[in-house]
Order: C-alpha cells, then structure tokens, then sequence
C-alpha cells in the first residue's frame, strides 16, 4: 500500500534518528537532510562540536587516500561523515542505485567520478578505499568484494546481516585476512565520550577484569519503518527494516563491552518479547520474527556478565547508551578525552563519533594499524546478536558464539 506524504515525512524522521541520536552534520559537512515536510530529521541538528574537537591535531602523512563512497539513501549517510573534508583523502568516486541521489551524493562529497553501482566503482582501480554506507543486507557481500579487488573497507553497520550472517562472518574474515587490507566497521558507540573514557581506562589497566557490563539500544518504531527493498531497487515501507529481528543490528549496544575490552563473548542465552506492531505479528513477515524487543545475557571471555538489549517498541526508551564495571574503581587521574579531529573534519553525529571513526580509519591505513573496530571486534559484535535471536526463538537457550581474531 503506499504512503502517503505525511506517511513519508514521518517515516524519513524517525529513520533519521538511528543515524544520528545526538547530533549531526557540522563543520565543513553538507546541508542536514530533511524530511517531506522540510524539517531536520531527528538527530542530524546542527550543534557545537566538542570544544576540544582540533586541539592538539598532529598530521601524520600528506599523502591523500582515494576513496569512493557508496550510498547516499533517506539519510545522505554517504556525506555524513566527513570524508569530502579529510585533509588526507581525495573522493573519488560516488554511488548510489537511484541515479538522483548518486548524482547529489557527487555533488555532496567532491566526487568528480559516478558509477551505477557499487559493483562498478570497486573495479575502479584508482580507488585505494571504499565506505559501504548501503543497506544493511548488501555490506558483507560489498566488502568481500572490495576486500577482493585489494581495497581497504569502511563499512556501516552490521558487518553482517540476517539468516546468513554466520556463513558471511567466516567469508568475510578470510577475505580480510586473504588480502591483508584494513577493514573497518563505523560502530558509532565507539567513541561516544563515556564508552571512550571506560576504554582508555581499561586499556591502562586500571579497572582489572570486567565483572559486568551492559549495553542498550532504544529505537521505538523503527522495524515498521521503510528502507531500501532489493526486490524493486526502491524506498518502501517493505524493505529491509520491515520486521527486523532487534538483534540483527545489536552493535550499538554490544560494542558497551568490546569497544571496550577488545574482548569477545562466549556464549548467550536471550529472551523477547512479542511486539504489538501490526509488522511483527504478520505469520509471514519477511524474517519469521515476532519480537519488538530482545534482552540477551551473555559470557565474557574473561569471565565476566554483559546484559545487551535492543528494542523496537519500548515507549518513553530512545539511545544508544550503557555501563561498565571493573574489579577495581574508575581512576580519575587517567585522561580519557577522545582523539582531536582535524580543524576541517566536524565530530557530527552519534556523540560526536562520525568525524573521529572517519578520521581512526584513514589513519589506520597511513599508519598501517589496526582501526578502532578491526574485523574481529566487528564480527563479534554482530554474531553475538545472531545468536542472541536464535536463542530467543529457542526460549533462552545458551548459544555458543564463534570468535574471531586476525
């Protein structure tokens, strides 16, 4: 059935605030996008970027990575994160499947080169980099791909999606390790300033052993919204978000632990809960699930206790956020500030992550380091939400999750 305008203003709205909780597009960025009514979506209003955003920036190159970026979609995620204004990137190229928002996407990022599809600009051979900012159900098959045809892969989250994630995961690895590329995944909760803080006082060893953590990620409404729909090449409300399984896009929570520790989780055992969404209650919806929301008890491989949850339908319950313990106190005299931008580069959205994982994956390639969220942490941070909903549907049974580590 379609939408009407205010239907379709309304779905752009709340779609836009999974990109971008608490903030958006600043210094240097594109104009914010807006929805069918002519209002800023949710999450992408303009404010002040964090006062210590450039102070300190140390160049450690002037080579220029040549990147191409696939997607543009409801959100212009593909100009979102500061590519176009990195000192030491060039963009290339730019794609996108509908022809009008390839050629806007172009003009938003600098890109002198267009192609019709991702597909195409990864045979590119100028390109050194490419950022995946296309539907979730298209990223580990776009990776692989660019991975093949030896070029360094940034891609949006999850690493892998759906019914065939666990066979894409060990696809995915080993096209990584294979190529000896960088891969990195843009796990948004990374560098939130809290999380941030929590990883650099467990990475000077000040916290000892994680006895408990716990991540949430709180989005009323967005698994009966529309998307990108791969049978039709088009926006609709029976795209891939129609229904979605809440742990099939876990990583904003779980990354409360690994982006943390660098750790993995074992095991999980999970519970949901049916929604009341006319979407989830459908006896043939797209991904056979009925849960609005999914709590997940998981083990540490340190022997700790994580409790993650996403949701769909939890009234008065919006974010991305979570907490963590040690076996020892918080240290206050350990700096935990995130890494300065360069002065052209804005933090943008998610916290103020969007400019930093930009600016943590070029630099990854000019220091030839691993990038802030590397294939395995992307991988463990996703499987475990694989799992988490096979448990589910199995009434919380322990599930055993694969690890991953180059």
């Amino acid at each position: 059935m379609p939408m009407n305008r205010r239907e379709f203003g309304r779905m752009l709205g709340v779609t836009g605030a999974i990109w971008g909780m608490t903030g958006g597009p600043t210094s240097g960025a594109t104009e914010a996008p807006k929805d069918a009514e002519g209002k800023v979506i949710p999450g992408f209003e303009k404010t002040k970027d964090d006062p210590a955003g450039a102070k300190g920036w140390q160049p450690v190159s002037d080579r220029k990575i040549r990147v191409g970026i696939a997607g543009y979609g409801l959100c212009k995620f593909g100009a979102a994160f500061f590519y176009q204004n990195h000192p030491n990137v060039e963009v290339v190229a730019a794609t996108d499947l509908d022809p009008a928002r390839c050629a806007a996407l172009a003009q938003a990022v600098g890109a002198k080169k267009t192609y019709p599809s991702c597909e195409e600009m990864i045979k590119d051979k100028s390109l050194e980099a490419i950022y995946i900012a296309t539907d979730a159900p298209s990223h580990a098959r776009l990776a692989i791909m660019a991975l093949e045809h030896g070029k360094h892969v940034c891609s949006a989250v999850p690493a892998v999606f759906g019914f065939e994630a666990e066979e894409e995961a060990e696809k995915l690895f080993h096209a990584v390790k294979k190529s000896g590329m960088k891969y990195m995944m843009n796990e948004t909760s990374a560098f939130h300033e809290a999380l941030y803080a929590k990883r650099m006082q467990y990475q000077a060893g000040a916290l000892g052993k994680i006895l408990y953590s716990e991540g949430e990620y709180w989005h009323d409404g967005i698994g009966t919204l529309g998307s990108f729909n791969a049978k039709n090449g088009r926006i609709d409300e029976y795209g891939w978000r129609r229904a979605l399984p809440p742990m099939w896009y876990p990583t904003h929570a779980t990354a409360y632990y690994i982006s943390v520790t660098g750790k993995r989780f074992t095991e999980v055992s999970c519970l949901g809960t049916a929604s009341y969404y006319p979407v989830f209650q459908e006896a043939a919806n797209q991904y056979q699930n009925p849960f609005g929301t999914e709590i997940a008890m998981l083990k540490t491989s340190e022997g700790g206790i994580s409790r993650m949850g996403v949701s769909w339908d939890m009234k008065n319950a919006a974010g991305e956020q979570g907490r963590v313990y040690g076996e020892k106190p918080h240290d206050n005299s350990i700096v935990g500030s995130r890494p300065p931008l360069p002065p052209s580069v804005g933090a943008g959205g998610h916290g103020g992550s969007h400019g930093r994982l930009t600016n943590d994956f070029i630099e990854s390639i000019l220091l030839d380091r691993k990038p802030i969220v590397d294939i395995g942490d992307a991988l463990n941070m996703t499987l475990a939400g694989t799992m988490a909903h096979l448990s589910a549907k199995k009434g919380g049974e322990w599930m055993k999750i694969t690890p991953y580590d180059l």
